[in-house]
């Protein structure tokens, strides 16, 4: 696949493979997949917007300059906006590959870091190491309302190599992007505008949100990368399963707009031991793959994912392997761009046993 270098969201090019539930492949353009929803197939959507979660700075003790990458949180509260987990690298920036960027100097609990520049710099402190010498837990310095506008003066958007020039904040937002609290942009929703949302009512099917905190994708190093996705807090509104009870009341699928959309649903359903699918806050901490027996979602319209990454492991539980390397090919052959402002793919869940959909545990709470 070929690396999208430029950060246009919605260019009319771009390309959509799509992988039917029993292993079929198709082309098309991407802004045909609205045809791909039934009346009451509901699709959903992550509204979270973009942190500025790169930030260069100092680290006191040494003098050493270096960047943190916000990686992690426990919860989504505006307030409780002090403590995170975050990457941390040496000199450098998005221009050098992350796997080939130094190493931070050596990080210790109580370690002072200086964060952007001169008085308004913001502070933290190393809390202790998170069995890796590049994660840590920090602790930022300052009331909620100091380190939100200190994030917004200092940080950019984490950014890779593989694209030259400096992404804005905009770049990196989807349409429907709410709440900051997603540390990279939940990028699958790229292929919504507001025009597609009226075209798939005009179709019967249904539009809903949630809110995840897309992590990174990339640390850099294989035994980090290995460890993703880390926890992510989530929050699904009443109304979204309100939305999911009626869809599947009427036959509907459930189409997520992402992996976090997945990752959120299904950790949803799965704590809720059979008894349906509750709405409100959690924390996704599970990995899905191979083995997941999905029990929400139906489709997954996503990015192109390249194999050994969490978000292709997470490819598994929809598509067989044998589909996955023919979608692998067809992908490469047909010059598909990949990364954040790439093409996408279209997943259902596979069909199983004579080809009978499997079936989801928590659809047997459905309300009547």
């Amino acid at each position: 696949m070929i690396a999208a270098d430029q950060p246009v969201q919605r260019p009319p090019q771009a390309k959509l493979l799509v992988i039917d539930a029993q292993g079929r492949l198709a082309h098309e353009p991407r802004e045909r997949f609205v045809e791909r929803l039934r009346p009451h197939d509901l699709l959903i959507a992550n509204d979270a917007a973009t942190l500025p979660a790169s930030l260069h700075g100092v680290h006191v003790p040494s003098g050493q300059a270096i960047e943190v990458r916000l990686a992690g949180r426990a919860s989504l509260a505006v307030e409780e906006v002090r403590e995170f987990s975050a990457v941390v690298f040496g000199p450098g920036d998005h221009r050098t590959r992350t796997e080939d960027r130094p190493a931070p100097p050596p990080l210790r609990a109580g370690d002072l870091l200086a964060l952007g520049h001169g008085a308004a710099a913001l502070y933290a402190t190393v809390q202790r190491s998170l069995d890796h010498p590049r994660l840590v837990a920090l602790r930022l310095h300052g009331t909620p309302d100091a380190i939100w506008a200190a994030l917004a003066r200092h940080g950019k958007p984490v950014q890779y190599a593989h694209m030259a020039q400096p992404l804005k904040l905009w770049d990196v937002w989807t349409p429907i992007a709410g709440a900051p609290v997603a540390f990279e942009p939940p990028s699958a929703g790229f292929v919504l505008d507001w025009a597609s949302v009226r075209r798939l009512r005009e179709r019967g099917a249904g539009f809903a949100t949630l809110t995840h905190a897309a992590g990174l994708s990339s640390t850099g190093d294989p035994a980090l990368d290995a460890r993703l996705p880390f926890d992510e807090p989530y929050f699904i509104p009443a109304a979204t399963v309100r939305a999911i009870h009626d869809a599947w009341a009427h036959g509907g699928r459930v189409v997520a707009v992402g992996t976090t959309v997945v990752r959120a649903l299904e950790h949803a359903a799965s704590r809720s031991r059979g008894a349906g699918l509750p709405a409100g806050p959690g924390l996704a901490t599970q990995k899905i793959g191979p083995h997941t027996q999905l029990q929400v979602v139906d489709v997954l319209l996503s990015g192109t994912h390249e194999a050994g990454t969490s978000h292709y492991e997470l490819l598994r539980a929809f598509a067989d392997d044998a589909s996955l390397r023919r979608a692998d090919v067809a992908l490469e052959q047909a010059g598909y761009r990949t990364h954040e402002f790439g093409d996408s793919v279209w997943v259902e869940r596979r069909r199983v046993a004579a080809g009978a959909p499997a079936a989801p545990a928590a659809r047997a709470a459905v309300p009547a």
